[in-house]
Order: structure tokens, then sequence, then C-alpha cells
């Protein structure tokens, strides 16, 4: 059995009026010495330059939903046009000082899991493990018929092939709105010619879960047991808008577990939270990080 810390007395719900340093310390004090599982949305990853969907600054159009892209091969053929400029941006996109926080709270016994909302795959270049990417990965492509999966680059290198100079085309044209899910901002098309399956010529899909899908049981439950497993949840970059992500804060409440939130604005889950604090997750996380360092045993 893992020592726990002396009982922690919580802070008002919103903690704002504090500098970042001791809004830190707040946190800091709350989870060392415990076993932490992270949620982590959009907000953690716009400093790496990847936008979010609900943020003063986010893509003014909506994001892709699974019956858009079943609609008709129109559709497809247009999406993967926008797809095949897009995830080129998150693929180059490098961890930030929250996804190098996280990971070194990991290597610090803190941090035992990260259950992330986010499809871009920073938890997995910053080092961190385990990850559940509930929402899928930017990544992979799957068949909806047959289930074969391929990496994006393979299929990259094949969709090259088949619209030889589109990509360089495109780009001449000026900068391109990217969205969170790998989507890009295109009105014109051109002739792209889209790909089928090269395993049985079924219908191809990035293997991210669209707006309108539901999160596959398995990884549901796979997320479930890391919540289970912790002492306290930590939401990183969360507003917690979709029952995807709530789910599990109010699962941790109902098992009486201490949550913290570090996210900008509120959130669905402010009125469940012990700690909540309302700034930016590249600022909050690493002086967390720091201030337990790599022997948290100086905090138990």
């Amino acid at each position: 059995m893992r020592t726990r810390t002396t009982a922690w007395t919580p802070a008002p719900p919103t903690v704002a009026d504090a500098d970042p340093a001791e809004r830190a310390e707040r946190l800091a004090e709350l989870i060392a010495g415990r076993r932490v599982v992270a949620l982590t949305g959009a907000g953690l990853s716009t400093p790496s330059g990847i936008p979010d969907y609900r943020s003063p600054d986010s893509p003014t159009r909506q994001p892709m939903t699974i019956d858009a892209f079943l609609s008709s091969p129109e559709s497809r053929r247009r999406y993967w046009a926008r797809n095949h400029l897009g995830w080129r941006h998150m693929d180059a996109a490098a961890p930030n000082a929250a996804h190098r926080a996280l990971r070194s709270l990991q290597d610090a016994g803190v941090v035992t899991g990260v259950i992330t909302q986010n499809v871009d795959m920073l938890h997995m270049k910053a080092g961190s493990s385990p990850v559940v990417d509930l929402h899928g990965s930017y990544g992979r492509v799957r068949c909806l018929d047959c289930g074969a999966l391929v990496s994006r680059h393979r299929l990259a290198e094949a969709l090259e092939i088949a619209n030889p100079g589109y990509s360089a085309r495109v780009a001449s044209r000026g900068a391109i709105e990217v969205a969170p899910d790998a989507d890009a901002a295109l009105e014109d098309i051109g002739d792209f010619v889209m790909l089928d399956c090269t395993v049985c010529g079924g219908t191809l899909k990035p293997d991210i879960v669209y707006f309108g899908e539901t999160v596959e049981k398995s990884v549901v439950e796979t997320a479930f047991a890391l919540v289970d497993d912790a002492d306290v949840l930590l939401v990183a970059g969360s507003s917690l808008t979709v029952m995807s992500g709530l789910r599990f804060v109010r699962r941790a409440a109902a098992a009486g577990k201490p949550i913290a939130i570090v996210n900008r604005g509120g959130t669905r889950g402010d009125d469940l939270a012990t700690l909540k604090i309302d700034h930016r997750c590249e600022v909050i996380l690493p002086t967390v990080a720091r201030v337990i360092g790599p022997d948290r045993s100086a905090l138990l």
C-alpha cells in the first residue's frame, strides 16, 4: 500500500487570486504522494500550434461529423483532400512544456497514466505511457469495411503518387488554416484523387472519433481502470464540454477522489473539483513538476 500524504484541506474551488507559482504549489501539495491519472484536452496542445474548437482563436468552421463523412463519396473526397494537407501540420507539432511536465511527473512516480481527448500523439512524443487515446489518433487510418489499419505516413506516400504535385500547388496559394482533427480549410480541392482500402477496396477513414460517433467500449473501460486505480484525477486543458471526458470526472467524484482542474475558463466539472486553477497548463504544470522534483519523497 502506498503512503498517503496528510489530510488535504481543499482550497476554494477556483484559485484566481494567487500568482501562478502559488497556484502550482497548491496543486503540488494535493497530488504529491498520490497516484494521479491525467485527463487532457485541447488546451494542453494549443501552445504546440494545434488549435482547439472552443477558444476565441479557434477555427470558425464546424468539426467533421460522421454523418457528413459518410454522406457521399464526394464528401469523403473533399475531406481527404483537406486531411492530406492538414495532417502534416499536426505531424510536425512537438510536445510543449505541459506535455513534458506530465512526463516528468510520471518519472517522479506521481502520474500513473494519461487519458487524452486529443488525437495529436503529443503525449506519446513526450514519452508518456500508458496513454489512452480516447478519440483515436491522426497517425492511423482504418478501413470501415474490413477493419484493416494503415499508418498515415504510408497512406500519404500513396496519395502523393496518386496526386503528384498536389500539396505544392495548394501550398503556393498561401497559409492554410488547420483544425484540431487534422482537417484543413480548402475550398477548391481540384481533381484530388481519393484512395480506397488496398485490402478490400472499402472506405478509409482516419482512426479518429468524429462528432456523432461513440468511443469504443474497450477504450472507455481501459480509461475507467486508470481512474479507478488512481488516488487523484487531474484534468488539464479540457472544458469537459462533451460527456466522453466528463464521465471520468463524475466517476472520480462518485468514488470520493480529489479532482484538480487546470484550464483557462470554466468547465462542466468545476462544481466537482477539489481544486480549480484558471490558468494555462504550460505555466502551471511545469511549476508543479519542479516543486515535486524527481524524488517525490520530499513531499510525503
